[in-house]
């Protein structure tokens, strides 16, 4: 296993060259015997020496192989690069040579090529004048094409005179070209006033064009030969604009024209003058509606001419149908707004909102079956803004609402006219007194809440609730009315004749406002009365009430006077005729709705402070007076002692000392009205004393 001295000598050069090669050798060497102490570590593994011998041997003469062939491979390309590196050097010589014989031959050609510099200066100059002599026909035949165009425009001639014009300009925009380019700029001057006719011309036709333009609805369906006309010179004039902005060296003078866009400019004009300037109109009743109806025919016919004519007279890029329908929006737009700007009355504002709202964007303008699909009313937005639109309701509910509140002071005025008539209030067929003042305010509100549904539902929700604040200050309005009728009435209780019976038609008039204002509201779902018009309602049921029961106690209180009396107690006189003015009120009350009726029966309170004084005046023990006293003054402490003293007057049966025991009690026991008390006695009026008088044996007070 071990190397010979020869190895070893033949080996180190190697080594000294290749380190590597020597350390790979030994890890090879390491791992061959790290393999073979693993392999053959007990004796009957020796018997495969052989084997594995032979294994390895074939497996080294193949790397061997395998080795050979690579650096065969790699010498051969060395060889080959060699080979191609030295044909490049005989290249790179060859041209070195020949770009040398190059160089000294320049140097021979430099003073020939100063020759040939002069050559071309003269070359430029001949051009010049060459170029200028082929342009003095044209030049001196501009002022007799201007001249020949003039009268191609006069007849109408347009392409034709265009022409001319463009062949003009063409020369004398390449002319001005050339001097800018040659910085001969002082020239240019000169040019332009040689020129200066194009200027008229150019103006001509561009009056003819516009003309032309603004009578294109006209013309589309007469003659549309003339406005294609002018579309065609429109559009070469564009197509020069283009070149000419693409060139960027040089801009003509009045270029870029922009006729297209003057062209849309003059179409939009001309459809604001026609029917969209400024002009004196009847801005209320069938003045506007007259005008609107005039704008809803020409706006559809217009656009009708225009989609199924003028789109086929000019390109589709002009998208002329989209221009149209957006001019007359826009201009309609502004139109309305200024006729918004007037002080309009309720019907003209009502007339516009139905327009703009539902006539515009409805099949008979904007959604015409003749103008789909093509026109699409929602891509154009609304006709005027939400805000304006809001604002232009509540002026409609403005005026409404003064209209109201004039009809109503005036239903007012005629009601209570009515009072003083010779006859009693109208009875329905159940006999109940009434008026047509429900009647007339409740079908003056719902028919304008109906009228504003038609509209929106905004609207409708302003209108519904301007009628329920007007509804209540009418009530409140009528309250007054009533308060005053009241006391004009106990000036003179005969004015009005039949006073009662009218307070009782108002009661069954507030029943039917109240049972009616639920059907006012727009959703029928929603039927409650909002809580300040419920209590208007109950303030005007309980004044009507109060003037009844008003009226009934002055037409009792002549009998009031003699209670208690030796009369009152002697005889059933004065009982009697209380009892006929009492039926005569019930009788009357019969002609009142139950549930105002019910407003007029009295209380559960007062019916019981009522059998609370009987017991008062009924106790036989007057000792045990002050203790019955202390309870009726803790249950009702709204009684005074002269309430209590005019009791003690009417039994009669009452001594100096019972009475002095009773009011000490009262003042040294006062009772404070408790939270939510109704009051009963604080209201009644004691009448002043009569002579005292006794009742059987008992001493007099």
């Amino acid at each position: 296993m071990g190397m010979s001295a020869k190895d070893e000598r033949c080996a180190s050069p190697t080594d000294e060259e290749w380190p590597e090669v020597e350390k790979a050798e030994k890890l090879a060497r390491g791992a061959a015997l790290k393999w073979a102490s693993g392999v053959f570590y007990r004796p009957e593994k020796l018997e495969g020496l052989g084997h594995y011998r032979n294994r390895e041997t074939q497996r080294n003469s193949s790397i061997q192989t395998r080795l050979k062939s690579t650096v065969q491979s790699y010498l051969e390309g060395v060889s080959t690069g060699l080979e191609q590196l030295r044909s490049a050097v005989q290249e790179v010589q060859s041209v070195c040579q020949d770009m040398g014989a190059a160089r000294w031959a320049l140097l021979d050609c430099a003073d020939r090529f100063q020759d040939l510099q002069q050559m071309r200066a003269l070359m430029a100059e001949h051009m010049q004048l060459a170029s200028v002599v082929q342009v003095l026909p044209q030049l001196f035949s501009v002022h007799e094409v201007f001249s020949h165009a003039l009268k191609l425009l006069r007849g109408q001639h347009l392409l034709e005179a265009h022409a001319e014009l463009m062949m003009m300009e063409h020369l004398r925009d390449d002319i001005l070209s050339q001097l800018h380019l040659r910085g001969l700029s002082s020239a240019q001057a000169t040019v332009l006033s040689y020129f200066s006719c194009l200027q008229e011309l150019n103006e001509s036709l561009a009056k003819q064009l516009w003309s032309i333009v603004s009578s294109s609805l006209q013309l589309v369906r007469e003659d549309p030969v003339l406005f294609v006309t002018a579309i065609r010179i429109i559009e070469r004039e564009e197509k020069i604009d283009d070149t000419l902005l693409l060139d960027a060296t040089f801009l003509p003078p009045g270029r870029p024209k922009g006729w297209r866009q003057k062209f849309y400019h003059v179409l939009q004009e001309t459809i604001t003058a026609a029917h969209f300037n400024a002009i004196r109109m009847d801005a209320e009743g069938p003045g506007l509606a007259r005008h609107l109806a005039a704008l809803q025919r020409d706006i559809v016919s217009e656009l009708r001419v225009v989609k199924d004519l003028m789109v086929q007279c000019v390109p589709a890029h002009y998208n002329i149908l989209s221009v149209c329908t957006a001019t007359y929006h826009r201009a309609l737009s502004s139109h309305l707004q200024d006729i918004l700007r007037e002080d309009l009355d309720k019907q003209a504002l009502f007339l516009l909102l139905e327009w703009v709202l539902r006539m515009y964007p409805s099949p008979e303008v904007m959604g015409h079956p003749d103008l789909l699909p093509e026109v699409d009313v929602s891509s154009l937005g609304p006709l005027i803004s939400p805000e304006l639109v809001d604002q232009t309701e509540r002026k409609y509910v403005e005026k409404v609402k003064a209209s109201v509140i004039e009809w109503m002071q005036r239903t007012l005025e005629v009601e209570f006219k009515e009072w003083f008539r010779e006859e009693e209030p109208e009875m329905d067929h159940q006999g109940f007194f009434q008026s047509a003042l429900p009647v007339i305010v409740v079908q003056m509100l719902s028919e304008n809440i109906q009228v504003a549904s038609l509209i929106t539902d905004s609207l409708q929700q302003k209108v519904y609730n301007m009628a329920l604040e007007e509804l209540e200050a009418f009530l409140g309005r009528l309250r007054e009315v009533l308060v005053q009728c009241g006391k004009e009435h106990q000036k003179d209780r005969t004015v009005p004749k039949h006073y009662v019976p009218y307070l009782l038609a108002m009661l069954n008039n507030n029943l039917a406002l109240s049972s009616s204002i639920p059907s006012l509201h727009p959703n029928a779902a929603c039927r409650e009365v909002p809580a300040s018009l419920q209590v208007a309602l109950d303030k005007m049921q309980k004044k009507a009430c109060q003037l009844l029961l008003e009226e009934l106690l002055l037409d009792l209180q002549p009998f009031y006077v003699q209670l208690p009396s030796r009369k009152w107690l002697l005889g059933s006189q004065l009982v009697n005729s209380m009892c006929e003015v009492i039926d005569k009120y019930t009788k009357d009350f019969s002609h009142v709705r139950k549930p105002a009726f019910s407003g007029l029966d009295r209380s559960q309170q007062s019916l019981e402070a009522v059998f609370a004084l009987r017991e008062l005046i009924c106790i036989k023990d007057p000792a045990l007076l002050s203790l019955e006293v202390l309870g009726f003054i803790t249950k009702y402490p709204d009684v005074s002692d002269e309430h209590i003293s005019t009791l003690l007057d009417l039994r009669g049966d009452i001594s100096k000392d019972v009475r002095h025991v009773v009011l000490e009690m009262m003042a040294q026991n006062p009772q404070p009205l408790p939270e939510g008390y109704r009051p009963i006695f604080s209201t009644i009026l004691v009448p002043a004393p009569e002579l005292p008088f006794c009742l059987r044996k008992a001493k007099c007070a």
